[in-house]
């Protein structure tokens, strides 16, 4: 089993390496791969060393699987070179995930869909991918018409350039202009601006929210609107979802539908200041649930609020899960 991760020195790509050690990834020979100014460098996973190397050597490998995380414009124009190989590639921008060839998939909910012939598998954005494992068994349940999200999003998620402007902010009281990954400070700052902005008002976050969700549930008639927001967190993104059914609930029902759903955890007990924090939810795998309560605003109405860990079931331990089912149902025609 050849496993190649592409962008290995990048955040994500470091979550990755850790994910597949923690989860036993069956690896024969591991490829680490970055862009041209990082090859030679060493890279440590399961107490070795590596030189990374880049995209054509990494191609003539020929790798069972290659994880991508290192932007669209690099996926958009290397993933097609691995998948003409044969490789599997499941990547973690967003270059693939609305094309209408490309399957975009979060395990929990439509990994059975996939088949030997997927030769390229997007994985979703970070705050869509936690927010839809919460949403999948309410939407089967009782249809789900209409939801109002806002995120509040670690910096985390924009990167390496994110994480130093926030260190240098919180360390040394500010951040050189030209090194800044946001037009304004992030240390103790809240900055309603996530990705790049529409002709609409909307960024690119909040139509990601939109459009990967309707595709991911398969429900392309779901109203949805988002605010996405980024803050001083790190651990994780956070999510206020009022959702809106089709169909009556019962509370108590709907707890115990969220509390048997894969991959989540209900923290909501209010009674001893229990609900779910990116505080606790780093370094976990686990999507959390709490603060549900009935909207007694509207019919049929409901308030929840999600967290996950986004550089792992936001990114890296999401994408490592396809590939586990892949491997499990022989897809990539190796069995464990």
């Amino acid at each position: 089993m050849k496993v190649a991760i592409v962008g290995v020195t990048g955040l994500v790509g470091s979550v990755m390496m850790k994910v597949l050690n923690e989860r036993d990834f069956p690896i024969t020979e591991f490829l680490p791969v970055a862009s041209e100014r990082s090859i030679g460098s060493p890279i440590s996973f399961r107490g070795e060393t590596y030189s990374v190397i880049g995209m054509e050597e990494a191609i003539s490998k020929q790798p069972d699987i290659a994880i991508f995380s290192a932007g669209g414009s690099t996926s958009k124009e290397w993933a097609p070179k691995f998948a003409a190989v044969g490789t599997v590639v499941i990547d973690n921008s967003s270059a693939w995930r609305m094309d209408p060839n490309t399957k975009l998939i979060v395990p929990e909910i439509n990994a059975d869909i996939l088949t030997a012939d997927d030769k390229i598998i997007a994985n979703p954005n970070c705050s869509t991918i936690q927010m839809v494992v919460a949403l999948n068994p309410l939407h089967k349940a009782y249809g789900i018409k209409r939801l109002v999200i806002s995120t509040y999003q670690s910096y985390t998620g924009t990167g390496v350039k994110a994480v130093e402007q926030y260190k240098g902010e919180r360390d040394n009281g500010h951040h050189p202009k030209e090194e800044m990954a946001y037009h304004y400070p992030i240390f103790e700052n809240c900055i309603p601006h996530c990705d790049v902005f529409f002709e609409n008002g909307y960024t690119r976050e909040e139509l990601k929210l939109v459009k990967e969700t309707q595709k991911i549930l398969n429900d392309y008639n779901l109203a949805i609107t988002a605010t996405a927001v980024r803050v001083p967190v790190n651990g994780g993104h956070s999510e206020s979802v009022n959702v809106e059914f089709f169909n009556s609930y019962d509370l108590a029902e709907l707890k115990s539908i969220l509390r048997n759903a894969e991959g989540l955890v209900i923290q909501d007990d209010i009674e001893n200041n229990e609900y779910p924090m990116p505080l606790f939810a780093k370094d976990k795998d686990e999507v959390f649930v709490g603060r549900i309560r009935r909207d007694e605003s509207i019919e049929n109405g409901l308030n929840l609020w999600i967290v996950s860990d986004n550089l792992r079931k936001g990114a890296a331990t999401n994408a490592v899960q396809i590939a586990e089912y892949l491997v499990a149902k022989n897809l990539i025609g190796v069995t464990v």
